[in-house]
């Protein structure tokens, strides 16, 4: 970025029920634009095989994540299958200063603690599926869970689209390119808002200043 061009980043919070195809969203946008980095959790429960430091996770024990929220230093936290994981706010908040975008690809509890948190930074996009028919399929067709889990999958993202008007953007992925272009589009309009590009208020003064 050119040092006469700053800008603050965003903080992008992705959610949608499960299999309605937002990580694979995710995972293109941040490949196809080299501001966006992915937010890295703070965990307590160990890495598994492959799982490096500092890459998927920051692993902490107990006692670090109890420091971090008795500090109010993480934009969000939750508990999952007995263990904890949060957003480390310091490392967001040095990101946005570099001008650098922020992606969660996160539940809706963390999407709204996070806008409760930070609202003027954070942009929320939920993700919907064609039909819970589709849903369904594309579960199945994941071959991941077993029919039992499937089904409360399924049960359970009826209340997740209840949610839907929590967000900013909602986009119906039915096809998959055409649901990408629509969360690029959103994601180059809100990089182009006036209140984050610091940089037009001395360019405006420069331009001011010419003689004509």
């Amino acid at each position: 970025m050119s040092s006469d061009r700053r800008r603050r980043g965003l903080m992008l919070a992705v959610s949608s029920p499960s299999g309605a195809g937002k990580t694979s969203l995710c995972r293109r946008l941040m490949a196809d634009h080299a501001d966006l980095v992915l937010s890295v959790s703070v965990t307590t429960r160990g890495a598994r095989p492959g799982e490096e430091h500092g890459r998927e996770y920051h692993f902490i024990t107990e006692p670090e994540f109890d420091r971090l929220i008795e500090q109010d230093a993480l934009l969000e936290w939750a508990e999952v299958h007995g263990h904890r994981y949060g957003s480390p706010r310091l490392t967001v908040e040095q990101a946005l200063q570099g001008g650098e975008d922020v992606l969660f690809d996160i539940d809706w509890q963390g999407a709204r603690s996070i806008a409760m948190k930070a609202p003027l930074d954070t942009v929320r996009v939920f993700i919907l599926p064609p039909s819970i028919a589709e849903l369904r399929r594309r579960l199945y067709a994941r071959a991941q869970d077993r029919p039992e889990v499937i089904e409360r999958r399924v049960e359970k993202a009826k209340s997740e689209i209840e949610r839907w008007r929590e967000y900013d953007y909602v986009v119906v992925n039915e096809d998959f390119d055409r649901s990408y272009a629509e969360l690029a589009h959103i994601y180059h309009a809100e990089r182009s808002r006036r209140p984050r590009n610091v940089w037009i208020e001395d360019y405006v003064g420069r331009l001011m200043d010419e003689r004509v």
